[in-house]
């Protein structure tokens, strides 16, 4: 499952990029496919995601 929100990240990410100029269309359609960065993203938001549940936890929130 994080592989496909790491994915719908950075192809949101590269389309405001494409749509800001600052990126090349066809480097943005290799972003989308790109494993390594897939993986790289992926643990990222796992990452972010354990952080919060820790922080949740800490702060008596409900988990």
């Amino acid at each position: 499952m994080t592989s496909v929100i790491a994915r719908i990240l950075l192809r949101y990410a590269a389309a405001a990029l494409v749509t800001a100029g600052l990126l090349d269309p066809d480097i943005a359609g290799q972003i989308g496919a790109d494993p390594d960065l897939l993986v790289l993203v992926g643990t990222g938001v796992g990452l972010g995601v354990e952080m919060a549940y820790a922080a949740a936890k800490k702060l008596g929130w409900a988990t």
